[in-house]
Parts: structure tokens; C-alpha cells; sequence
């Protein structure tokens, strides 16, 4: 119904026809209206106005409306225009306004045949012009709409106006085309003697709007406002008029800045207005517009129509019917689409449960007959009851991965847990209970960690490799007490390789903590001295190097590690240790070849607790190597992959502390102290990760200058190391640089004691970095023969992939050439460090380089002019080459000229880094041209 209150703007062609019928009328001339349209566009409203029009003309006014709950009753709509009018009392049943009901109460029999009371009407229409107004001519039951029809062929002579209005295209002259039984009267091939019109109601035009937005909310709306409310409502009358009442209400002017409250406003008014209308449509039609919202974006109409199983009879004219709705709009092709989010919303709401997990269900059967994405058919699937087919598991397994891919992790979970539902047999279960439980690690990681132990406690030969895959990804995350627990209890029924692999996996997860009152590790067979599982070789490595034992033995099992079963050597992290444990071996190269090689199986297989792990672990060698910027690109991965929010207390320390040192390296203050501001997680400080986070802020604290903060945090770092019998220098030389904090505020004894401590252990090890790095440390603290010290530091850094140590070497040792006034023996040193970090400028070691430049008297790209030491270590193949790179061409080019393989040319590239200590073509092509003129003639 048109709302009261709101003139019928822009319907003065409307009026001016009903106006003229009511007119003829009582000159005596009879005429048919009919008004159709979408719903909500005033044709009741207009009959309303014509009806009254009438009655202060004094014309007799007879009303009737279609309703749902009539549609089946014979003679509804004529029961309701055939007895008391509005105007008549109710007790003067012998008013000449009457008209008798007998003929109805005879039904079809009486004696008007299949018309009661229509000869009556006709008759006594010639005492008085009668107007008969009918709404919802949609709703109206058969027998009602033929006994108009016939009343309208027996108009010519009467004087009778029919009015009569519709939603959709709905028309009472539309049947007449042929005799009506029981009527004389035939108008084949004739025009109709009498006025007949039929008006489609249009949408409100702009001006319409604006006068609109004037007359409810007081005042002219501005113009962006007012097409918002044209745009939002579609023009709609009732829906405007709603829209603009609820936002009048709020007390606000109608100005542009009120545009957002305005839309939230219109939405749901629209959605009222779309459970109003559902109400009033017949059954077919509100299952056509349910399909419609549950999938009327993924297939065309008639596909939707074969899901809504309408009755044949209701067929033909269901695409009209809908689109007089209102809520439909038309879509690409033969398509049909709901107006907006809120329709569908409103549409689905008004579904019982049961009804819509049915009604998705099939839908998501018919889409897939119908070859939809997979993306698609798995959102109809989220919502629909268990299908039973293999296909939805399919569809849902790949769907889950490719949201993976889009890092869709709630989406991804959603789909993983609705396959869950299927019916499955117990393997498929549990593997797909694996996946959902790793795609879990952001959304529930929780709810991961319980289902990752369900799946450890899961008895089974059959489900071994699920098993071990579920410690590993567990693990992986940090490993909560749930799941050290299930795989304490998995271990006595484990046999063989899974045996061997979940002990490795257990005692890596306990290597990094250390807890008073725990599992009972005595249940759990210790680690072999000398293993040969995979998985137990690269957790035996890692133990080794965290002992500082053995030097040989760790790289041996750590190579070890990568070769064997894929049962056994295709676990995360015994590999993960393997590299760690080479890394402390001074074997970067090859831990970086595998680190490679593990982030990409991680990344394939969405393992990302894992890949953060990785990417840290790579940036923390980065580091090592000298090179901030390849290791803050690292760190930022690693962020990616699992933000330090979702982290697991055992290491999220570690990731943080790695994350401290890049920052202070890469010379970003504001970073650093953002990260230093964090708090601290309590549960971490009995672990090596909690050690770990204690040495960056230390190494921070002696940055600002504060070695007595320094001191107390290293101290306690080495505490827990020790406590966990961690004495390797390698791992965290927190010895040395507590010596030089020492050295600092006088504290020379101590320093002293604490940097040979280091110095025995570092060559108990045996790598040379580490041995370096102690020589270094002893040369900042010695008072005599300190030069002699920093040049031994330099001679055995100089050949280990330790460049951050050998910087820093370099620096300390120029210092004290400089300090001496051996300005000559400084140059060379000096000029090395500028070309160590030309590629990172804003890094510390640059800056402190530039600083000894000034004090040199010179810049270092003066102080780098010359020939390279190293470029001597060359052979004369590799000189060549890497010449040829410096200048710029490619290695196909360079094969071409030299008459070699591609191959080779990247085998001599490689070697070429390694021993000038760069890591690509960038810095290989700055130190050519630097050295021009000086043996780089390849003629």
C-alpha cells in the first residue's frame, strides 16, 4: 500500500486517466483501468484515490482485493465486491446500494450460471453507475478473474468502470479473445465499444525524489544525497518513503555528509519492503526468488527455475512475476539476479534451516552438473547438508587450497571442516583432518593443536605417515603441552621409522626448553650417539652443535639428515636443525642451498608455522653473513607467512630477537625501539628462545651506549643456556660481548676471564667463525698487543662466511691503525669494509664506515679504487668470467665468447662470490667497475 502521507508524485498521468473514467462514469460510460507495476508503486494507492474520486461524486463504489489466503476459494474476490459496501451500514441489507448475495450463495448453479450475481449487478448498475475497484488482481482465484472478464464483455451499454490494479502484467482484458460460455456477447475480431486502459507504473523520476526528500525531511536535500536516495530506494514510492521517514527520525538535515547513514537507512527499508512482498507472493514465486538467492549469480534463469520445481502451470509467467517483484534484476544473457545483498539476505532469512541446507544442497548439485568453479560450488556447499557424493569432498579440497594460495585462511578452514562432514572412510579422515588442523595455525590454532593431537593418538599401521605429519606441522607451531602429551603416549605404540622419527621430533621440541616439572622424559628413549635415521641424524646435529661438541660428527649427521626414506628424511624439522646445526659449522652455503629447498616444500604443502620458522632461521644466517638487507627481506617473510601475533610462546622470543638484531644492523632506530618496546612473554625465559631475545636487547643496550643494562641481560641469557648445558659460542657469543660491556666500566679481570671462557670453547668447537669471533672479542678487551689480536681476528674471519664478524674485525682494527697513526694500514682496511656494505648505505657497519673514510681523509669509494685483495684467489678462468659479468653481459653471451657451456659460466659465477665474499652480479658488476684498469682486461 502507498504509505499515507506522501502525495502521489509524479502519477498525475495516472490520475488524469482514472479521473476521466470516473467522469464517463457518471455520464454513464463504462471503461476498464487496469494499473500494474513493480510492488510498492502505488496501485493501490491510485485505486484508493479513484474510489474516493467517485464517492463525492455520489457514484455507488464496490471493493474487493485479492489476498493468498483466498487464491484457492471460489468466488473470493466477488463474495467481497458483491456484499455490503464501505459505505452502507452494515444492518440495511435492503438498501438499493446492496446487492443480493443469493445468487453467490447458489454458487455456479444458481441462476446465473457460472456468474452469480453478475445479471443482478448489470441491472442494478442502470439505477445507479457503479464503480467496482479490485486490488491485488494477482492474488484474485480463477473463478473471480473470469466472472470479471465476463462482466467486462457485457460492459457496452452498462454504465460500469472497472478499476483494477496489479503487480506484474497482469490484465482483465488480456482473455478476451473468443466467446465466454454463457455469454452472447463475442468481441473476435472488434474493437472494444467502451474505453480500455492499461498503465505500467514507472519508477520515481528525480524530481519526484528530490520532492520527496523536501516534503518528509523538511527541508531540500542536497544533490548527492538525493541521487543516493533515488539510487538506493530504485525509485520505488514505499521504499523511498520508508527509507526517508526512518532517516527523518534520526533528526538529521539531508545533506551530502549524511550519505553513508543514509544507505544503511535505504538497505533496510529495502530488505522490509522484500519481506512485505515475499508475503504476498504465491509459493512458486518465493521459491523461484530462494533459488534465485542462493544461486541466481552462478546459473542462468532457466536452470534456476529447474531448482525451484515450480508447477507447470505457474511457468510460463514466472519470469514476469518476478521482475514485478521488484526484487529481481535482469543479468548477463538470460540470467535474473536479486537487486542487492540485502534482498538475498532478507529472502534466505525468511527459509526454515532445513529447508535452505536442502535448497543449497541441490543447488550445489545442479552447479556442479553445470561445470561451475569450484570456488562457487564450495560456497553453496558451506551452507548445504552433507551431499554424500565424492565429488563435494573434491570440490571442497580444492577449493580449501586455493584459498590457501589467495591466503583466504578463514575460507580455507571453512571448506577443509565442511569436507569433514561427508562420509569419509577413516584414512581420508584423518588426512583431511591433517590439512584443516595446518590451514588452522592462523584462525584456531587451538582447535588445531587438539586436532593435531587426535590425529597422534589415532591407532593404525595404516595412518603412520599421517601421524608423523601431524608431530611435525604440531611441532612446527611451537608444540603446546596437548600435543608433547599425545605424542608422548603415540611413542609405545610406534614401531620402526616412525619410532626413530617421532623420538627426533620429541627431543627436538625439548631441546629448546628446559622445565622443572614436565613429561616424563625418562618414558622416551634418548637420542642414539650416533644415529642413522634421518630424522634422528638432523636432531642429533643440532644437539651436538648446541653442545659445542664434535665439529666433524655435526656436519656428517647433518648431511645426513637430507638423504634416506621419505618416510623418515621428509620431516620439517629434523632438516630445519640440520641447517641450523650447519650454520654453526660455517657450512652456510650448503644450510642456505637447503633452507631453500625446505621453504618451498613448506610453502607447497601451506605449512606456515613452518615457513615462518624457516625464513627466520635464513634470516638469522643473513645476518651472519653480513647482509642486513637479504636478511630484513627474510624476517618480513617470515611475518607474512605467520604474523608474531599468532606465534607460539616457545618462538616467538627467537623470531622476535632475530627481528631486533635486523633492525639495529640495517641502521632502523625507530624499528628497533618499536621492537624493544613489545613485552615480554614470561613463559619464554626458561627457554633458548628466551636466551636468545635477552642477547638482542643486550646487543642493543651496548648500541646506546648502556653496558651496565648489557651486562645483567647477557648474564641472564648465558644463565639460561647453561642451564640447558648449551655452551657453544657459536649459538650466542653472549661471553665476548659480556666481556666487552665489562671492559666498558673497568671491569678488566672479568672481561678477561670471560673472553678466554669463550676463546676454549669457541676452539673446543673447532669452526673458525667461531674462533674468530673469540679472538675478536679478546682484542677488544686486551690492553696489550691489541693490534697483534684484531690482525689474527682478521686472518682467520677473513676465510669463514662470518662477514658480520669480519666487519666488525675490520672496524676494530682500523680504529686502532688510525688510533696509531698507521693511516697507510688502515687505507686497505678500510676500503675493504666500504665495499663489504656498499650495498647496504643506511646500515650501521656503512655508517661506522664512512666515519672511519672521514677520519682517513677520504671517501671510500677513493679508499676502494685498486684491485680487490681477494680478486687474486681467482683462477684465471674465474677471473675472466666474473669480469665478463661485471661488465654487464649475460651469462649465454658469456658462454658464447668463451666458448663454454651456460652451465659452466654459473659454476664459475658461483665460485667467484664465494671467494670475493659477494652475493650476486650487483655487487660483482660495483667492484669491476671500481677496479678499472686494474687486471680487468679479458682481451
Amino acid at each position: 500500500m502507498h504509505p499515507p502521507g506522501l502525495p502521489l508524485l509524479g502519477r498525475e498521468p495516472e490520475q488524469e486517466v482514472l479521473a476521466e473514467a470516473v467522469s464517463g462514469l457518471a455520464a454513464r460510460r463504462p471503461a476498464v483501468v487496469t494499473l500494474s507495476g513493480t510492488a510498492g508503486f502505488g496501485q493501490n494507492a491510485l485505486l484508493r484515490w479513484a474510489a474516493g474520486l467517485a464517492e463525492d461524486r455520489g457514484l455507488r463504489v464496490l471493493r474487493a482485493r485479492g489476498t493468498p489466503g483466498e487464491s484457492d476459494l471460489p468466488y473470493a474476490a466477488v463474495t467481497q465486491l458483491l456484499g455490503l459496501p464501505a459505505n452502507t451500514a452494515p444492518a440495511d441489507t435492503t438498501s438499493a446500494d446492496t446487492v443480493s448475495t443469493d445468487a453467490v450463495s447458489e454458487g455456479p448453479s444458481g441462476r446465473d450460471g457460472p456468474f452469480p450475481g453478475l445479471a443482478e449487478l448489470l441491472r442494478s448498475a442502470c439505477d445507479r453507475p457503479t464503480l467496482l475497484a479490485v486490488a491485488d488482481l494477482q492474488w484474485l482465484d480463477p473463478d473471480s478473474l473470469h466472472w470479471l472478464q465476463a462482466l467486462v464483455r457485457r460492459l457496452p451499454g452498462a454504465p460500469i468502470v472497472v478499476l483494477a490494479g496489479a503487480i506484474g502484467p497482469v490484465s482483465l482484458t488480456d482473455a478476451l479473445s473468443g466467446p465466454i460460455a454463457g455469454s452472447p456477447l463475442s468481441l473476435v475480431g472488434s474493437p472494444l465499444p467502451f474505453a480500455v486502459s492499461r498503465l505500467a507504473l514507472p519508477p520515481l523520476g528525480p524530481a519526484q525524489v528530490a520532492a520527496a526528500v523536501t516534503l518528509v525531511c523538511g527541508g531540500q536535500g542536497q544533490d548527492r544525497f538525493t541521487a543516493v536516495a533515488a539510487e538506493t530506494t530504485g525509485g520505488n514510492p514505499t521504499v523511498l518513503h520508508d527509507a526517508l521517514r526512518r532517516f527523518a527520525d534520526t533528526g538529521h538535515e539531508p545533506a551530502d555528509d549524511r550519505v553513508p547513514q543514509l544507505r544503511a537507512i535505504a538497505a533496510a527499508a529495502t530488505a522490509d519492503h522484500a519481506t512485505r512482498t515475499l508475503r504476498g507472493l504465491p509459493a512458486p514465486a518465493v521459491a523461484a526468488l530462494r533459488a534465485l538467492a542462493v544461486c541466481g549469480d552462478l546459473l542462468d534463469f532457466p536452470l534456476v527455475r529447474t531448482l525451484a520445481r515450480p508447477r507447470p502451470e505457474y511457468e510460463a509467467g514466472l519470469r514476469e512475476t518476478l521482475e514485478a517483484t521488484g526484487l529481481t534484476a535482469p543479468g548477463p544473457g538470460a540470467a535474473l539476479r536479486l537487486t542487492g545483498p540485502e534482498v538475498r539476505a532478507r529472502v534466505l532469512e525468511e527459509m526454515p534451516a532445513d529447508e535452505r541446507a536442502d535448497l543449497y544442497a541441490r543447488a550445489a548439485e545442479l552447479a556442479h552438473r553445470a561445470a561451475v568453479d569450484d570456488a562457487d560450488i564450495a560456497r553453496l556447499l558451506l551452507t548445504a547438508r552433507p551431499i554424500g557424493a565424492p565429488w563435494a569432498v573434491h570440490v571442497l579440497r580444492r577449493a580449501g587450497a586455493a584459498a590457501l594460495r589467495a591466503a583466504d585462511h578463514g575460507r580455507a578452514v571453512a571448506c577443509l571442516a565442511r569436507a569433514l562432514e561427508e562420509p569419509l572412510d577413516r584414512e581420508q579422515r584423518t588426512w583431511l583432518s591433517l590439512r584443516l588442523a595446518a590451514a588452522e595455525v592462523l584462525e584456531a590454532p587451538e582447535a588445531g593443536d587438539r586436532r593435531f593431537a587426535e590425529i597422534l593418538r589415532s591407532p593404525g599401521a595404516e595412518l603412520a605417515a599421517a601421524r608423523l605429519r601431524a608431530a611435525d606441522l604440531a611441532l612446527a607451531r611451537g608444540g603446546s603441552d596437548v600435543v608433547r602429551r599425545a605424542l608422548t603416549e603415540a611413542l609405545p605404540a610406534a614401531r620402526g621409522g616412525e619410532r626413530s622419527a617421532l623420538t627426533a621430533l620429541f627431543w627436538l621440541a625439548e631441546l629448546g626448553r628446559h622445565d622443572d616439572t614436565d613429561l616424563l622424559l625418562h618414558e622416551v628413549p634418548p637420542l642414539p650417539a650416533h644415529p642413522s635415521s634421518p630424522a634422528q641424524a638432523g636432531a642429533r646435529a643440532w644437539q651436538l652443535a648446541l653442545l659445542g661438541e664434535d665439529l666433524l660428527t655435526t656436519r656428517a649427521l647433518a648431511r645426513s639428515a637430507f638423504a634416506g626414506p621419505a618416510d623418515e628424511g621428509g620431516l620439517l624439522l629434523p632438516r630445519l636443525a640440520a641447517c641450523r646445526a650447519l650454520c654453526l659449522a660455517d657450512e652456510t652455503d650448503e644450510a642456505g642451498l637447503r633452507l631453500d629447498e625446505l621453504l618451498t616444500e613448506a610453502r607447497r604443502g601451506h605449512a606456515r608455522a613452518a615457513a615462518s620458522l624457516v625464513l627466520t632461521g635464513r634470516g638469522d644466517m643473513n645476518l651472519r653473513r653480513g647482509r642486513p638487507d637479504l636478511a630484513e627481506r627474510d624476517v618480513a617473510a617470515a611475518e607474512r607467512a605467520l604474523p608474531h601475533t599468532h606465534l607460539h610462546p616457545l618462538y616467538a622470543p627467537y623470531a622476535r630477537a632475530v627481528r631486533i638484531l635486523v633492525a639495529l644492523e640495517s641502521g632502523d632506530r625507530r624499528q628497533t625501539a618499536a621492537l624493544m618496546a613489545l613485552p615480554d612473554p614470561d613463559a619464554s625465559w626458561n627457554t633458548m628462545a628466551g636466551a636468545h631475545l635477552l642477547f638482542a636487547r643486550a646487543l642493543v643496550d651496548i648500541a646506546d651506549g648502556k653496558p651496565a643494562e648489557a651486562i645483567d641481560l647477557l648474564l641472564a641469557a648465558g644463565r639460561r643456556l647453561l642451564r640447558l648445558q648449551y655452551v657453544n659460542p657459536a649459538l650466542l657469543p653472549w661471553r665476548s660481548m659480556a666481556a666487552r660491556a665489562c671492559h666498558a666500566l673497568g671491569h678488566d679481570q672479568e672481561a678477561h676471564r670471560l673472553s678466554r671462557e669463550e676463546l676454549a670453547l669457541a676452539r673446543r668447537w673447532g669452526a673458525p667463525s667461531a674462533i674468530g669471533w673469540a679472538e675478536l672479542g679478546i682484542g677488544r678487551v686486551v690492553r696489550d698487543g691489541r693490534a697483534a689480536r684484531l690482525r689474527e681476528a682478521v686472518r682467520t674471519l677473513q676465510a669463514t662466511p662470518a662477514n658480520m664478524a669480519y666487519i666488525g674485525a675490520l672496524m676494530e682494527l682500523a680504529t686502532v691503525e688510525l688510533d696509531a697513526g698507521r693511516r697507510r694500514a688502515a687505507e686497505p682496511l678500510i676500503a675493504e669494509v666500504s665495499r663489504l656494505t656498499s650495498a647496504q648505505p643506511d646500515s650501521r657497519p656503512a655508517a661506522r664506515a664512512r666515519a672511519l673514510a672521514q677520519r682517513l681523509g677520504r671517501l671510500p669509494s677513493a679508499a676502494v679504487r685498486g684491485l680487490h685483495p681477494a680478486w687474486a684467489a681467482l683462477s684465471d678462468v674465474e677471473r675472466r668470467t666474473a669480469t665478463l659479468a661485471g661488465l654487464g653481459h649475460g651469462n649465454r653471451d658469456i658462454a658464447d665468447m668463451l666458448s663454454v657451456t651456460t652451465r659452466t659460466v654459473e659454476l664459475r659465477l658461483s665460485g667467484a662470490y664465494k671467494k670475493l665474499r659477494i652475493s650476486g652480479r650487483a655487487e660483482l658488476r660495483e667492484m669491476v667497475r671500481s677496479m678499472e684498469g686494474y687486471d680487468t682486461d679479458v682481451a
